[in-house]
């Protein structure tokens, strides 16, 4: 397993790497929040499209007991891959948002 401090980092590239990528209406930024501290990471839009207030998650990783946690996945990109490209093993991956029956049925961690 590789150290805690290589996947906040990996998280972190990967999240900032879909947020520059993506396209979004003049007045939306994306928020990228990283709680080191506690090994929560999170892609947040905010701001104004017309007269329509934007605000929502876009992705939600943590960092549990040594595993990566895909808590939401907002997007069309499967970031449980673009995680593994960033060299976080599958092992060390979880799938939050599949129940934990699920979660067997995937070739990643189960918890």
């Amino acid at each position: 397993m590789a150290s805690i401090k290589n996947y906040q980092n990996n998280i972190q590239e990967v999240i900032k790497r879909y947020a520059k990528e993506r396209p979004l209406p003049q007045n939306v930024e994306s928020q990228l929040i990283f709680d080191t501290e506690r090994d929560h990471y999170q892609l947040v839009n905010v701001g104004w499209d017309n007269d329509r207030w934007i605000y929502g998650c876009v992705l939600h990783l943590d960092i549990k007991n040594g595993k990566v946690w895909i808590q939401y996945n907002g997007t069309e990109v499967e970031i449980s891959d673009e995680l593994v490209k960033a060299g976080i093993p599958e092992e060390d991956i979880v799938i939050g948002f599949h129940s934990p029956y699920k979660r067997k049925f995937t070739k990643f961690a189960v918890g």
